[in-house]
């Protein structure tokens, strides 16, 4: 039992550092640069639809990186989620939540890849 829960951990460990890859690459195609830099451009781009930057801010909480964070924040009101209007608030606070010392538990399995 415990070592099919190891290889579910892995698992889905791995489908999230490919779908971080994922949305990284497509952020990079669009401004160049590095993946944290380029998914930065993108949840700061007003011309960008909400759900590509919903899925930037997602890659951003998964990296971990602390460059992020000014980004976040100014986005992150706090208020209910209205996903036709505004960035997902629940999203903009796991990404902080991540970035600024919450635990990610997978991403060890697939960072520095």
């Amino acid at each position: 039992m415990i070592l099919v829960g190891l290889m579910a951990f892995g698992l889905v460990s791995f489908s999230i550092g490919r779908d971080v890859r994922s949305v990284s690459e497509l952020a990079i195609q669009c401004y160049g640069g590095y993946s944290v830099e380029a998914l930065i451009c993108r949840v700061e781009d007003a011309n960008e639809s909400l759900r590509e930057i919903n899925h930037a801010v997602w890659a951003l909480g998964q990296l971990g990186d602390r460059r992020a964070l000014p980004a976040l924040r100014k986005h992150y009101t706090g208020q209910p989620c209205d996903h036709a209007k505004e960035l997902c608030q629940r999203e903009l606070a796991k990404a902080i939540r991540l970035i600024d010392g919450g635990i990610n538990a997978a991403a060890w399995i697939w960072r520095g890849q």
